[in-house]
């Protein structure tokens, strides 16, 4: 036994030493540790009581849990996406891993909104979707990290004003045309709506830190800074592309779709919970949210999401 044991314990000295730390102080607090449970590596306890209902409507539950999972999902993608963002010169098999992990995660997010769409009764959310005004799945701000470290920030920007905006763009400019700004504003005043001004009161400084921290290493920059060989490999390419296509339109119409059947159910105004106009904003082919254009012919492109 202390044959085998001797090894660990100089491993140990090692790591220790290293941190200029006492092997001995680390192992005698091994001896009133308490044994690991599933429970408290999960913090089950905790996870299950973050579920808190504005009504008294049952399907509301359903709502709540199901935003929370999209959010966890959403912190695995960025947990991956730093990986390969934070990796000074990512090989093409962890670059394809990682972007293939996180596809499965947005096809699970994708596949997810049949508990949307087939998980709730339509009179019931109408019902408690009151209560949630002006709050907006729009304003998931792990989503927008997300697309801040997929892609140049020229392709969030507006189309109408892309051909003003260059690298050179203060950001908090580059800010204020995003996409997503339009549906947050009123076309006739331009006056930002409560939706947004809550949302960026929350979220903007850290927004305009995200943007300035992966405008040189989001994932198109390292795909860039990989060897032209690399950037050719069929794999690696096919993996950007089902990306693309995952996060910008296949998901995007699932959450659309699902909208769609209560929001047009007759059975209310017809308006999202944050007063957007949710068609123009959620649908691919008017916003044309393209992670990758370099890597999609001009009929693709010209096409983008007309077939869904």
């Amino acid at each position: 036994m202390i044959s085998e044991t001797t090894p660990l314990l100089e491993a140990l000295e090692k790591k220790f030493d290293a941190i200029n730390q006492k092997t001995e102080t680390h192992l005698e607090g091994l001896l009133w540790s308490k044994p690991i449970t599933y429970w408290d590596y999960i913090q089950t306890d905790a996870l299950l009581n973050l579920q808190t209902q504005r009504t008294v409507l049952p399907d509301e539950m359903v709502f709540i849990m199901y935003h929370q999972v999209n959010e966890l999902l959403f912190k695995m993608i960025l947990w991956e996406i730093k990986q390969i963002c934070h990796v000074a010169q990512p090989s093409t098999t962890m670059f394809t891993d990682k972007l293939m992990r996180i596809s499965r995660y947005f096809d699970m997010l994708t596949t997810s909104f049949d508990i949307m769409g087939d998980g709730m009764e339509v009179e019931q959310y109408m019902k408690f979707r009151n209560t949630l005004t002006p709050a907006s799945g729009f304003q998931s701000a792990q989503y927008r990290l997300i697309e801040f470290s997929s892609t140049d920030l020229i392709n969030l920007i507006d189309y109408r004003f892309r051909a003003t905006i260059d690298r050179n763009t203060p950001y908090s400019h580059a800010f204020e045309h995003l996409y997503w700004q339009a549906a947050g504003k009123d076309y006739h005043t331009g006056e930002k709506s409560y939706l947004i001004q809550e949302f960026e009161r929350k979220y903007k400084d850290e927004f305009l830190r995200y943007m300035e921290e992966y405008n040189t290493i989001n994932i198109w920059q390292k795909f860039k800074q990989l060897p032209s060989e690399d950037q050719s490999n069929p794999e690696l390419v096919k993996a950007m592309r089902h990306y693309d296509t995952t996060v910008n339109i296949t998901w995007v119409m699932g959450h659309y779709n699902a909208a769609r059947k209560y929001i047009e159910s007759g059975q209310g105004t017809g308006e999202a919970t944050g007063g957007s106009d949710w068609k123009k904003y959620m649908h691919p082919r008017y916003q044309r949210r393209i992670f990758f254009p370099e890597l999609w012919s001009e009929e693709e492109l010209k096409n983008w999401g007309e077939n869904c």
